[in-house]
């Protein structure tokens, strides 16, 4: 009664791969395939001018962190690098907000 059980396709699959990887020569270890599988990511960098950034201030009054990553279309961590920046040089000042989540107006 029993008997060896059927083996599922993706079983299959890999023990057809093994026989192909000993007829060749070669053993794959899964650190080869893992090393083929990996791409190398491109590294993004977003840059947000600081005219267009004062434009905006100017505009509104008063800005967050929030709203000018929204109105520019970059990710929150340049708008902040950027208004950080601005800050240091003395054109814009923080006019209210508490920790972190400030609200800037042009100086």
């Amino acid at each position: 009664m029993g008997g060896a059980k059927k083996k599922g396709a993706a079983a299959m699959e890999k023990s057809q791969d093994d026989s192909k990887a000993k007829e060749s020569g070669g053993k794959k270890d899964k650190k080869d395939k893992k090393g083929e599988k990996s791409e190398r990511k491109a590294e993004i960098t977003v840059i947000l001018a600081e005219d267009q950034a004062l434009k905006l201030i100017k505009s509104n009054n008063y800005l967050t962190i929030q709203e000018l990553a929204k109105q520019t279309g970059v990710k929150i961590s340049a708008a902040n690098a950027c208004l950080v920046g601005l800050l240091k040089k003395g054109t814009v000042k923080r006019a209210g907000g508490f920790s972190g989540h400030w609200i800037y107006q042009s100086a």
